[in-house]
């Protein structure tokens, strides 16, 4: 299977989860809502993030960051899809990694065009210290990086003791 075909598989499915999911949480919950599912571990929530992570730049009155954001993913897609161009054939980390990368980044996107706000319901916390709340595509995008880390160390081990 060529590199892209599987980054592609990669992406795909994680687009389909992420907005599946998110799709469930619009329609059982209100925005702003919650319900405790492990008590002082995890709740599902119903938020929306116009920022980036961490809530960085989420703001109603900043009015440029959507576009910045939705500009920001399509760059990010076409240095993506130049990585992937440029990747072993072998590579399968990170292939993986791209492609749960370049899902993740679209399963916020859509969120983007759609309704100018990422849909985010996973909340963790301990106590009172709660984790900003996140989705299926940013797990994605997280694991993704991890696949990429993993591929670097992976091939830098193998280059030195070459």
């Amino acid at each position: 299977m060529n590199r892209y075909l599987k980054a592609s598989i990669w992406a795909v499915a994680m687009v389909i989860i992420d907005q599946a999911t998110k799709l469930w949480v619009t329609s059982t919950m209100e925005v702003w809502t919650g319900k405790v599912i492990i008590p002082g571990l995890f709740n599902l929530v119903h938020v929306l993030n116009r920022g980036a992570a961490w809530g960085f730049l989420n703001s109603e009155s900043i009015s440029w960051q959507r576009p910045l954001f939705i500009a920001i993913t399509f760059v990010a897609l076409g240095f993506i899809f130049y990585m992937l161009k440029t990747a072993e054939k072998n590579d399968n980390w990170l292939i993986t990694g791209l492609g749960l990368i370049a899902g993740g980044a679209v399963g916020n996107l859509i969120d983007r065009i759609r309704t100018g706000s990422v849909i985010d319901f996973l909340d963790f916390y301990v106590g009172d210290y709660h984790w900003p709340a996140f989705n299926i595509a940013d797990c994605a995008l997280t694991v993704g990086a991890g696949c990429i880390i993993f591929s670097l160390i992976i091939n830098r081990h193998r280059d030195t003791t070459s």
